[in-house]
């Protein structure tokens, strides 16, 4: 599914460049678990961001379902987030003035979806997550594992077919961490790759795949052994 190849993302920071990806060779496959680890700076979320689009390559190709997106136009890049990708963080991004189910509605809305279908996809991803109650609150009237699920509803309305996530649990209580793991892995099983970058050793041990980064590299790529 995602062929990153010589992947390198350079940032100038007064007189020194600084290489954030430093020449990142990655193979995913669909459907895959992967957990990416590392010290902080190591370029984690970095890359992440590259294989979100959201980032550019300063050098190296990206191939995504075996289509070159390396030097795509700003809207042909938007159309495709929009279209396979979703992204989950560490602090929810939810808009303060919405309640909870516009939040969810809003990529469907820039995605043109008729209102019937959006309607009905929004209150299917709040039963699924347990927020059929709080579709009309506000963010600043939930808890914070509420906001995260309506995050991750949002990000999954569109049936995305890559779900990124960094750091999803690290704004959580434990308890709330768990229902977010639970319903992530819930959206792996059901065919969604799962690239997640996160701290928790625990967490990133419940992958199928774990990627450890150093400046910018990737030291390891190892499948996760369950004892």
């Amino acid at each position: 599914m995602i062929t990153l190849s010589g992947a390198t993302r350079d940032f100038v920071v007064g007189e020194q460049t600084v290489h954030a990806l430093n020449n990142v060779d990655l193979e995913v496959e669909a459907g895959e678990y992967i957990a990416i680890v590392g010290p902080s700076g190591s370029g984690k979320s970095t890359l992440l961001n590259a294989i979100g689009l959201l980032d550019r390559l300063s050098k190296g190709t990206y191939r995504l379902e075996n289509h070159d997106v390396t030097g795509l136009s700003d809207d042909e890049l938007a159309r495709i987030r929009r279209e396979k990708i979703g992204f989950v963080f560490q602090f929810f991004h939810l808009i303060p003035r919405l309640k909870a189910s516009a939040n969810i509605e809003l990529p469907l809305t820039l995605a043109g979806v008729d209102p019937a279908e959006r309607a009905a996809r929004v209150t299917a991803v709040l039963e699924d997550y347990g927020l059929a109650d709080r579709g009309h609150h506000r963010p600043d009237q939930l808890s914070g594992g509420q906001r995260q699920r309506v995050a991750i509803a949002r990000a999954t309305v569109t049936r995305p077919k890559l779900l990124l996530a960094d750091e999803p649990t690290g704004n959580l209580d434990r308890t709330s961490g768990k229902d977010v793991v639970h319903i992530l892995e819930r959206l792996n099983d059901d065919g969604i790759t799962l690239l997640m970058v996160t701290h928790d050793p625990e967490l990133a041990n419940r992958a199928q795949r774990k990627i450890r980064m150093v400046d910018g590299a990737i030291e390891s790529d190892k499948a996760v052994v369950s004892l």
